[in-house]
């Protein structure tokens, strides 16, 4: 019983102990919070927003938030905005002079750059809380339903949603400090799986009203979802290695020596962000048309099949941009250049492949190959619940069979294991695994 074993060790370390408990307990407030309407709108006259969110991209927008943008919630805009100006952000730090020397004085530059992120949050926020209420009025007028209006209740709103926004972000960091795993990850994460329960119903109760099959076809589904999975996370752990040869000088003489190391290049160096870029573009549609309000109209019939998340035309362009998007952050995150300077000042080399500048082109040769089937493999794990939708799958459960909701999740769960098992073979106890090591993404994701 290795499972139970691990448990009590967990159990056993007092530190490590204290984080989980404090991560749930932070979790369970956030869960809360989820199921608290805005003032002045009755939770039972919300069915008409909550069919709405039950398909396209409203549907993404409801799984991130765990629900909560449906419920019309205090912390309906959920932790997206932050995500979002976390990649204006490091756009900037491209194209912006000031924010490249930001990024390079080390902690003191990444508390500002932090800093700024916030502020940019608290804009975004304020941009997109009245856009939710416009949207919030056109669907329920829609339905027949009728909401506060005037001045104050919209006033009074956007700074509850913002105040919200910013409260999960909080509870984020506190996560990150205080508890276990990256904190506004594992939100997400959490989101995600609020889902589950619901979407697996769904799903089991609509295979038992088929005549024949149905059971079959529900075990099938298991296992491909098992199988991409299993795919997903080698998409997250994969690399490939370079040899690097490091001559050391020996104390005391002129001699070298070394033993041979390697230069972990990741197939899947730029993790899940191309995915984010991609859909942050995808959704611009979406606001065009009030956040997916109904409208006639000719915004409506241009952007209307882009919004289609099953349809030809967004999968296509989805596709395009996520393989750019991977090169992009992929170039933007491994600098060949510097690997090579580095390589050279610490007197390590790449057998066979001359220090400088060669190295540099070495480098930027083998990850210009090994991206591409990286690039490639994302993109047919991010469209695959269009695929899973047109075998009949229903969409709140198709969501799990690829997308950005999956790799969150893979990449989440492995990032906390491998937290965890620090803290156990730190403390002398066996690992999670009985041989190897846990891996994660290297760097955080947010």
């Amino acid at each position: 019983m290795r499972a139970v074993d691990t448990i009590k060790n967990i159990w056993k370390i007092e530190d490590l102990k204290n984080r989980i408990i404090f991560t749930f307990l932070l979790i369970l407030v956030y869960r809360f919070l989820s199921t608290i309407t805005l003032p002045g709108i009755d939770p039972s006259t919300l069915g008409a927003l909550k069919s709405q969110t039950s398909s396209g991209l409203m549907s993404l927008l409801d799984m991130f938030s765990g629900g909560a943008f449906s419920n019309a919630s205090i912390v309906a805009l959920g932790i997206m905005p932050y995500i979002s100006a976390s990649i204006v952000i490091q756009l900037l730090t491209i194209a912006v002079p000031y924010f490249q020397k930001l990024q390079r004085e080390g902690e003191s530059g990444h508390r500002k750059m932090n800093q700024y992120t916030r502020y940019l949050t608290v804009v975004i926020l304020l941009l997109q809380a009245p856009a939710y209420l416009v949207s919030l009025h056109n669907t329920m007028g829609h339905a027949g339903v009728a909401i506060p209006t005037g001045w104050w209740f919209s006033f009074s709103s956007t700074i509850i949603l913002a105040s919200g926004s910013m409260f999960v972000l909080w509870l984020g960091e506190r996560i990150t400090d205080k508890g276990i795993g990256n904190g506004v990850s594992f939100i997400i994460m959490i989101g995600i799986i609020a889902r589950l329960p619901q979407a697996l119903i769904q799903e089991f109760s609509s295979r038992l009203t088929e005549t024949a099959g149905g059971l079959v076809m529900f075990l099938l589904e298991f296992i491909v979802l098992l199988a991409v999975i299993a795919g997903a996370i080698l998409l997250v752990q994969g690399t490939r290695r370079i040899p690097v040869q490091y001559a050391k000088q020996m104390i005391g003489n002129r001699q070298y020596g070394g033993a041979r190391q390697y230069i972990p290049l990741k197939v899947n160096a730029a993790n899940v962000m191309p995915i984010i870029f991609a859909q942050a573009i995808m959704i611009l549609p979406a606001s065009f048309l009030g956040f997916g309000a109904t409208q006639d109209g000719l915004a409506a019939k241009i952007f209307g099949p882009l919004m289609n998340t099953s349809g030809f035309w967004y999968n296509f362009i989805n596709v395009i941009l996520i393989i750019a998007f991977t090169y992009f952050y992929t170039a933007v995150t491994i600098n060949p250049q510097r690997m090579a300077e580095d390589l050279k000042r610490n007197n390590g080399f790449i057998p066979g492949v001359k220090p400088g500048k060669k190295t540099a082109e070495y480098i930027d040769e083998i990850m210009s190959r090994i991206t591409l089937p990286g690039a490639i493999f994302l993109a047919v794990v991010a469209i695959m619940p269009a695929f899973a939708q047109l075998f009949g799958i229903q969409q709140s459960f198709a969501a799990f069979f690829g997308g950005t909701s999956l790799l969150i999740l893979v990449g989440v769960v492995l990032d906390t294991l491998q937290q965890v098992e620090s803290h156990l073979l730190m403390r002398h106890y066996d690992g999670l695994l009985k041989s190897g090591r846990i891996k994660g993404r290297s760097g955080q994701m947010y």
